[in-house]
């Protein structure tokens, strides 16, 4: 990955919808070149995804969580399957494997608490091997995002 690369990816973090054209002026390549090179980066999956993000507010879903999840089995058949079942739990934005207290720290959306709690008690307390879970109510979305830093390898 040259600094062109990381100049185009940086552009597509703010604005995924911008044209060959807008991203040439940008970064100092022609148009042609940055669709091919924006081709390449899709290709070799360095862009995993190219996304709206959304107001979870104007929505109805303006409740975000982090939920830290414990298991009382760490088997990989145990994290395996609670992994599954989050991927397939449309309430759950993000979900993290971690070390430490927890085993997971889960970001997700709810209408409200009683719609929480619903969340809870299907993929928690109906759950054998949930040991406790920790609930964070947000209060304000400070940042949110998923943008990553890209200064060259040269620069700190």
């Amino acid at each position: 990955m040259d600094p062109f690369d990381r100049a185009l990816l940086d552009a597509l973090q703010t604005n995924n919808r911008q044209t060959a054209e807008q991203l040439s002026a940008q970064v100092g390549l022609s148009p042609d070149a940055c669709r091919k090179r924006l081709s390449k980066l899709r290709q070799s999956g360095v862009i995993e995804a190219e996304v709206a993000v959304l107001n979870p507010e104007k929505l109805g879903r303006g409740l975000t969580l982090v939920v830290e999840v414990t298991l009382r089995s760490e088997s990989p058949s145990e994290i395996d399957a609670f992994q599954t079942r989050m991927l397939q739990a449309p309430e759950v934005m993000q979900c993290f494997y971690v070390t430490g207290e927890a085993d997971f720290v889960l970001t997700l959306t709810a209408k409200d608490m009683a719609d929480y709690e619903g969340f809870t008690r299907r993929h928690f307390f109906d759950e054998a091997n949930i040991a406790k879970f920790r609930t964070n109510v947000v209060m304000k979305r400070v940042k949110s995002g998923l943008t990553i830093p890209l200064a060259s390898p040269e620069t700190p």
